[in-house]
Parts: C-alpha cells; structure tokens; sequence
C-alpha cells in the first residue's frame, strides 16, 4: 500500500489568470502524478482584500492576505508561487530566496537583465543550500512539444538548418479593448515581445538545444493608446472603460531574426494584432533529415516529415500526441482523449514537486531564463539601433543605453 506523501505548503501571489491556472495545478497533480509530497493549499495573497478573499474560496486557499510579504515571514510555507506582473518578481523572489523557500516565477523572469541577473545568483547561492527554483516557461510541458525535443534530440531531423517561430494572438486588435497593465512598460517590461515571444524563444532553444546568439529585431506599438479599464475587469483585461484614453508603452508587434550557433538562422515573430488567431503558438524546425511542425491551437498534435524515406511516401504525418508513450500522457486519460492548457500547468507542478523531493534542480532554471530576458534585452536594443545585428551576451546593452 503507498503511504502518503508529505505536505508541502504552498503560497502563491496573486490571483488573475495565471493565479487560477496555478492554483488548479497545485491541487491536481499529486492526484494523477506519484510524487514525493502533496501540495497543500496554504495561504494566497493579493492586493485587495475582497478579491484575495473570493479567490481563496474559489481557489481552495485555506487562507488568505493582502501583504505578499506574510508569505516570506510565515515559517509553515514551503514554496512560493509568483504569480505578479514583472515588475514584482525580483523583489519578491530574492525575499523568498533568502527565506529559504522553494520559488516558482513566472515567465518572463523580470523586467530587466540586471534584476534577471540577481535573480539567477540568488537562485544559485539557494540551490547550494538545498532551495529549488523553476520559472513557468509551461508551454515546455505540451506533450507534442514534449516529444518533439525527443525526437530532435535522438536525430529525426538530423543537422537543424532552420528555425521559425511565431507566437500569434488577437485580443488586442481592438484598438478600443481597454488598458491593462500588460501595455505598461513599467509593470510588464515589455509588450508581445516579453509576454508571448518569451515562450518561444525559450521553446525554440529548449527544443534545439542550443542559445540564440545574434538577433536583428523591429518592434512596432499599433494602438498607441487605449481607453482607461473600468472596474469590471475580466481575464484578457476585457471589461468597462472610462472616456479617458491612456498612453501605450510597450509594443504590440515583434519580429526579428535570430542566429544560432552552427550558422542556423530563425525567424521569429510575436503579436496580439493578428486577427483570428487566439493562441496560435507555432513553432517549425527544418532539418537536413527532416522536419516537425507544432500549433497550440492544435496542442495534441505533432506533425513529423522524414526526408529520408522514398518521395512517393514522403509528406508531414500527424502524430497524436496521446500515446502513454509520449511524456506526461500517461497518468491521463486513454489513448486519442486530449489534454488542455491547464495540463502544462500541472506537469510542471509536478516537475517541480518531484525535483524537491529528489533534491534536483529543475529546468528551466533561473540562469535559463535569464538568458531569455537577455535575448529580449538584444531585441529592443536591435530596434532602438535600426534593427541592426545585436550579440546576446552579459554585455547587451539595453534600450536605455542604445538611446542615451
């Protein structure tokens, strides 16, 4: 008979989106995972105290704050969940660093190189002492992506030759949609670049194995302003305005080319303009042997084209990404009975759960991340130069410097 696991007590900040996909993967993966521990759902916190309260009824919280900082202080908290825009990720991680707590941050890791860059020291002075840290790159937890870097991995598509990448959304196409805190630069750092095309540029380097180097980037603000958010906001910051219209910070399209060592190119692209598409997160690697192709809008799949065998049988195969074969699908349901977005969640909970309780340390880590914001950081610099050529490297100066 298995025994059970140990608690580990969960604390997670904030109480949005990404708060309510967290908090369903806490209380979901030791329940289709063996792990080690079982989270429990300990304290959640958040700006106001209504809203705090709701979520921690909705959510499963057994309690609820208005001060992040009762989460660091608190001694029964085991692991610290952040779930803030950017702006919040440094401070609140290095205090739940130094406090000895496991951290999981989401993505992108911060706002800038410098603060990414004592983030990864302290996550690395921690894991000598046994703390772990993990930032939410989840999209790394599709089972079809998954596979996909098994597949590249053991040669499928032999010598990578090319990369393209897109990350595709519509929900600010509407030049009326409201302010929200995403088109402030302050607080989320970056626009489409930062919020989507981090996902992918950290997929395409997980899936390859290898950094971007060079990037020669144009960033572009669409909607310059937005009618100021009401207070009936929902997710995707869809709700009432005011008559007031407020100035957009960031960008809200991004395209740039990217070098990978070995002279393999990539072509990435991140927007929230493009009509019709909802989450078309699409990634492509082109290689000597082969090639795989992925959607998100089709997340279960997988379609595979091998170079290799007679050109009358040559030509992309779907491969349903439901086998017990294929990572994750396993502790799930049968064969051809899909997964959803809030999976990726909950394997990555029990990623992290397991890498505690075995005392490893999980991927991808605060240095990985980091070396995202600093291809983010190359970006920006590339435009503010005249989307020339920029190294990715501890040296890529940013924004501020190439404008100064």
């Amino acid at each position: 008979m298995t025994s059970t696991p140990t608690a580990l007590n969960i604390g997670l900040i904030g109480y949005g989106f990404m708060g309510a996909a967290h908090s369903h993967a806490w209380r979901t993966a030791h329940r289709f995972f063996d792990l080690p521990a079982a989270p429990v759902l300990h304290t959640i916190a958040g700006r106001t105290e209504s809203a705090v309260a709701d979520a921690a009824e909705r959510y499963g919280f057994a309690s609820h704050t208005t001060r992040w900082q009762d989460l660091i202080e608190d001694p029964g908290i085991d692991v610290v969940d952040i779930c803030t825009p950017g702006d919040t990720h440094h401070e609140i991680a290095l205090a739940a660093l130094a406090a000895g707590k496991h951290v999981l941050c989401e993505k992108p890791l911060a706002n800038s190189v410098a603060e990414s860059e004592e983030m990864a020291a302290a996550a690395a002075d921690a894991a000598d002492r046994g703390v772990r840290s993990l930032c939410g790159f989840s999209y790394r937890r599709t089972p079809a992506l998954a596979y996909a870097r098994q597949l590249i991995a053991e040669g499928f598509v032999g010598e990578i030759r090319q990369v393209r990448a897109q990350y595709l959304q519509d929900w600010l196409s509407d030049a009326d949609a409201p302010m929200t805190w995403r088109l402030d630069k302050d607080k989320a750092g970056s626009g489409a670049l930062g919020d989507i095309g981090a996902h992918v540029i950290d997929l395409t380097q997980w899936l390859t194995g290898t950094p971007i180097q060079q990037v020669s980037g144009t960033l572009e603000t669409v909607v310059p302003t937005r009618p100021a958010a009401g207070t009936a906001q929902g997710l995707g910051g869809k709700g009432d305005t005011t008559g007031e219209r407020q100035q957009v910070t960031v960008d809200d399209t991004a395209l740039f080319s990217a070098r990978f060592p070995g002279g393999v190119l990539g072509a990435f692209e991140a927007t929230r303009m493009a009509q019709g598409r909802k989450n078309a997160m699409r990634v492509e690697i082109n290689g000597a042997k082969g090639s795989i192709a992925f959607d998100f809008e089709r997340m279960n799949e997988l379609e595979i084209y091998d170079a290799t065998v007679p050109a009358g049988r040559q030509g992309f195969t779907r491969v349903l990404a439901t086998e017990p074969e294929h990572p994750y699908a396993a502790a799930w349901w049968p064969t051809g009975h899909g997964l959803g977005y809030e999976h990726t969640f909950t394997h990555e909970i029990a990623d992290l759960v397991r890498a505690i309780g075995e005392g490893t340390d999980p991927s991808p880590s605060f240095a990985e991340a980091l070396h995202v914001q600093r291809v983010l950081a190359a970006v920006e610099a590339s435009d503010a130069d005249g989307s020339r050529w920029t190294p990715v490297d501890p040296q890529t100066p940013t924004t501020e410097e190439t404008t100064a």
